[in-house]
C-alpha cells in the first residue's frame, strides 16, 4: 500500500514539475541581445521595448558593447555553448543565413504569411531575412551609408554648397582647412574606413561595378583600374581627417560636426540620430547629401533580429509582430535615423533627410541600384569581409600604392572565399 502511495506521489511531483517547466518555458519574458549602446540607439530601441511591455512581456536586456562584429558573435557562442540562447538577437547581413544553416535560428513563417511581409519588405532585404523560404529574422530598419553629414553654419560661413563631384569635395576640403576647421570627422576604426570605401567604390564605378567587385567578387573588377581609382579617393579622404582620428568612436566623430569642429562626416544615417539627440534639425543646423558620384544609387545595411531556437515561441511571435508594426517602425526609425524596412509606412512624419532616403530607396529598388554595404555585412560573407576590411583599413591608416592595394584586396578576398 505504501509503495503505491509513493508511486502516486512521485507521479504527482513529476507532473507538477513538468507543468512548472512548461510554464517557465513559456513565461512572459523576451531575452534580447543587441549592440545598440549609444544614446540615440537606446532611445530608438525603447520604442520597441515599450510596445512589448504593452503586450504584456518583460524585456530582458542583453546589450553588447563593442558593436555587432566579434563581440556580439562571442556572446552568442558563449550562450549557445551554455545551452542558454537568447530568444531574439540583433543580426546583420550574411550572418543570418549562416546561423540558419547551422540550426541556430527558428522562424516566424506563420506570422509573416498572415501579415503579408513578402509584399512590403524589399527583395534586397528578404535576401537576408529569409533563408530557404523561411523567415528567420525580422527586419526593423534600413540604413544608408552613402551619406555626407555637414555642419550648416560652416557651409554658410564659407559659402559652400553640397559637392556634385569628388573633385569639388577635394576643393571644398582645402577651403575648409584654411578656414581653421577639420574637413572630415572620422574615427580610425577599420569598419569606419570601410564605410568610406563603400561610397568610393560606388562613386568611381557605379552600381554595376560595385556589384561586380564587392558582391560578385569578380577578380578582374577587384584588381583593375576602376578599383585603383576607389583607393585613390580613399587616399584623398585620408588627407581630410585630423591627426587624432585613430580609435575614435563614430558618435564622437559626429559630435565634432555638431560642435562645429569639423565640417563633414561620411557615415550611415544612424549619425542622424545623434544630431536629433543634440536637438539639431536638418536644413537648419545640419545638411545631409549623397556622397558625390552616387546619385540614384542606395548602399544599404539592414537592422534585423534573428529568431533563435528557444521555447519562447509566443514571446518571439509577439516581438516579431511588434517590430513589424507600422507605427513602431515609424517611431523607431525616426529616432534611429534610419528608414522603415516596410515600404508601406507613410513618410509624412519623417524629416527631409528621411523623406529623401525613403524616396531614393524606392527608386533604387525599381532601377536595381540598391546594393548591400560591404562595410556592414551585406555584400560578401564574413570571412571575405574581414579580409577586405583589413586591407582597406591598413591602406587608410598607412597609405601606399592604390594599384598595389587593389591587388592586395583581390588576393585577400580570393584567399578568404
Amino acid at each position: 500500500m505504501m509503495q503505491k502511495h509513493h508511486k502516486r506521489l512521485a507521479l504527482f511531483i513529476s507532473l507538477a514539475l513538468a507543468g512548472l517547466c512548461q510554464a517557465q518555458a513559456q513565461d512572459k519574458t523576451i531575452d534580447v541581445v543587441h549592440w545598440w549602446t549609444s544614446g540615440s540607439e537606446g532611445a530608438a530601441l525603447k520604442v520597441l521595448r515599450d510596445d512589448m511591455g504593452k503586450r504584456g512581456f518583460q524585456w530582458k536586456d542583453g546589450a553588447v558593447s563593442g558593436g555587432g562584429g566579434e563581440p556580439a558573435r562571442a556572446v552568442l557562442r558563449t550562450r549557445l555553448a551554455a545551452n542558454n540562447p537568447p530568444d531574439v538577437m540583433q543580426m546583420i547581413g550574411f550572418s543570418i543565413p549562416a546561423y540558419a544553416d547551422d540550426g541556430t535560428l527558428g522562424n516566424v513563417d506563420a506570422l509573416a504569411a498572415e501579415q503579408g511581409w513578402d509584399k512590403v519588405v524589399p527583395p534586397q532585404l528578404q535576401k537576408f531575412a529569409k533563408h530557404k523560404n523561411h523567415w528567420n529574422a525580422v527586419p526593423l530598419g534600413v540604413h544608408r551609408t552613402n551619406w555626407i553629414w555637414a555642419n550648416k553654419a560652416i557651409f554658410d560661413e564659407l559659402k559652400l554648397a553640397p559637392p556634385k563631384t569628388f573633385e569639388e569635395l577635394v576643393s571644398m576640403a582645402d577651403k575648409i582647412r584654411k578656414a581653421g576647421y577639420i574637413p572630415l570627422a572620422h574615427g580610425g576604426q577599420a569598419w569606419q574606413s570601410a564605410t568610406l570605401f563603400d561610397s568610393a567604390v560606388l562613386s568611381v564605378g557605379g552600381a554595376k561595378f560595385y556589384k561586380e567587385a564587392l558582391i560578385d567578387l569578380d577578380p578582374k573588377a577587384l584588381s583593375g583600374k576602376t578599383m585603383e581609382k576607389a583607393f585613390e579617393q580613399l587616399a584623398q579622404l585620408r588627407t581630410m581627417v585630423d591627426p587624432a582620428y585613430p580609435n575614435r568612436e563614430w558618435n564622437f566623430a559626429t559630435s565634432m560636426v555638431y560642435h562645429k569642429k569639423a565640417a563633414m562626416q561620411i557615415m550611415g544615417d544612424w549619425a542622424k540620430g545623434e544630431f536629433e539627440k543634440a536637438r539639431m534639425k536638418p536644413g537648419t543646423d545640419y545638411l545631409c547629401f549623397q556622397y558625390p558620384g552616387t546619385d540614384g544609387a542606395f548602399i544599404f545595411g539592414a537592422d534585423q533580429f534573428g529568431i533563435l531556437n528557444t521555447k519562447q515561441q509566443a514571446a518571439q511571435v509577439a516581438f516579431a509582430s511588434a517590430a513589424m508594426d507600422k507605427g513602431v517602425q515609424e517611431k523607431f526609425n525616426i529616432i534611429k535615423g534610419s528608414i522603415p524596412a516596410r515600404t508601406d509606412v507613410p513618410m509624412d512624419n519623417f524629416d527631409s533627410c528621411g523623406k529623401k532616403s525613403m524616396a531614393d530607396m524606392k527608386q533604387a529598388i525599381k532601377s536595381n541600384t540598391m546594393v548591400g554595404s560591404f562595410a556592414h555585412g551585406h555584400a560578401m560573407r564574413d570571412t571575405a569581409k574581414v579580409a577586405a576590411t583589413e586591407v582597406v583599413g591598413k591602406f587608410f591608416d598607412k597609405g601606399g600604392s592604390p594599384a598595389e592595394a587593389a591587388q592586395q584586396l583581390a588576393a585577400a578576398i580570393a584567399k578568404a572565399k
